[in-house]
C-alpha cells in the first residue's frame, strides 16, 4: 500500500479558516464607504442647488435705482456723474443695489423716469425752476454757484459745487495770511493727493481720459452722496434720500473731512487754494480762522 501524503493539517487549518469576524467587519467597512460616499454626493448636489437658487434669487433681487441727469450728456458733469455710478455700482452689489445714470430733457421726463435723485448741470434759473417742478425729489446742482440759488432756501435742492460767496471768502482768508498772493479758489484740482484724491484723479483720468476739474468732482460727488444716503437710509424712495442728506449726511468726498448740507442746500467742503499750477493751501485758512469752521466759507444759513 503507498503512503500517501500527510497534510500539515496545522498550516491548513490556519490558512483556511478565516475568522468571521475579519469578513464582517470588511462587509461592514465597505457598506459605510458606501453610505458616506452617498452623503457626500448628496451633500454636494444641494450645495450645487442652493448656490444657484441663491444667485437666482440675488438675480432676481437686484434693484435697480434711477439717477436722473439733466444737462448736457458728454459733458465734465456727466463724466462725473458716470465715474461715481462705476464706483457706487462696485458696493452696490453687495446690497443688491444697481445704479443707472439716465438723461433726461425737462421736468415732465424727470418726473417719468421716477428716479430717487436728479443731477442737474444747468443754469442757475433752470435749476431753480426744476427743483421746484419736481419736488420733493431731491436736485443736486453741480454747476450754477448763484448766491441766489443758496437764499432761496429751496428743501429739495442741494448745492455740491461751492457758491461764489465761498470762493470770494476762501480768497479774503488767504489774502489776510499772504497779501501778496494771486490765487483761486477750487472745488478740485488734477494734482490734489492727499486723503485719497490721488487716487480718485488717477481712476478718472483713466476712464475718461480726461482731467477731473471743479464740475467734474461735484458730478461724482452727488452720485455718491446720493448712493451713500440710500445704502445708510435703506431706501431709494426720493424722500427720504432728501431727508438724509440733509440731516445725517457725513460724506468725505476724498476732502479729509465730513462734509454735510446746510439749512441753505450747500455742500460744506474746503476750498483748495491755486496759484498757477500749484496747491499753496486750503481754506479755511488755518492762522486766519479755525481750519474745521467750514461755515466761515459762505451763506452759512437761510436769511430770515
Amino acid at each position: 500500500m503507498k503512503n500517501m501524503p500527510i497534510e500539515n493539517t496545522a498550516h491548513s487549518e490556519k490558512t483556511s479558516k478565516i475568522p468571521a469576524h475579519t469578513t464582517k467587519r470588511s462587509a461592514s467597512e465597505r457598506s459605510k464607504s458606501s453610505a458616506l460616499t452617498l452623503r457626500r454626493m448628496t451633500l454636494a448636489l444641494f450645495l450645487v442647488t442652493a448656490l444657484a437658487a441663491a444667485s437666482s434669487y440675488a438675480e432676481t433681487k437686484t434693484q435697480d435705482v434711477r439717477i436722473a441727469f439733466l444737462g448736457e450728456k458728454g459733458g465734465d458733469a456727466w463724466a462725473g456723474a458716470e465715474q461715481g455710478i462705476a464706483e457706487a455700482n462696485a458696493q452696490g452689489k453687495f446690497l443688491g443695489l444697481r445704479y443707472v445714470l439716465l438723461q433726461a430733457e425737462d421736468a415732465d421726463s424727470v418726473r417719468g423716469l421716477s428716479p430717487s435723485a436728479v443731477i442737474a448741470a444747468t443754469s442757475a434759473l433752470r435749476m431753480s425752476r426744476l427743483a421746484a417742478d419736481v419736488a420733493p425729489i431731491p436736485v443736486l446742482n453741480t454747476t450754477a454757484e448763484d448766491d441766489e440759488l443758496r437764499q432761496a432756501c429751496e428743501a429739495n435742492a442741494f448745492h455740491v459745487i461751492p457758491s461764489f460767496a465761498m470762493r470770494e471768502d476762501a480768497l479774503f482768508q488767504w489774502r489776510r495770511k499772504s497779501p501778496d498772493g494771486g490765487v483761486r479758489a477750487l472745488a478740485w484740482h488734477p494734482l490734489f493727493e492727499k486723503y485719497a484724491a490721488a487716487q480718485l484723479n488717477k481712476r478718472y483720468t483713466e476712464t475718461t481720459g480726461r482731467q477731473m476739474n471743479d464740475v467734474s468732482w461735484a458730478g461724482w460727488a452727488a452720485v455718491r452722496i446720493v448712493a451713500e444716503s440710500i445704502a445708510r437710509g435703506g431706501t431709494s424712495l426720493p424722500e427720504a434720500v432728501g431727508e438724509h442728506m440733509r440731516t445725517e449726511l457725513a460724506f468725505d468726498g476724498q476732502k479729509g473731512t465730513d462734509m454735510s448740507f446746510r439749512e441753505t442746500g450747500q455742500l460744506r467742503q474746503p476750498l483748495l487754494l491755486v496759484k498757477d499750477t500749484e496747491i499753496v493751501g486750503e481754506a479755511p485758512v488755518r492762522g486766519v480762522v479755525d481750519p474745521s469752521n467750514l461755515d466761515s466759507l459762505g451763506l452759512p444759513g437761510c436769511l430770515k
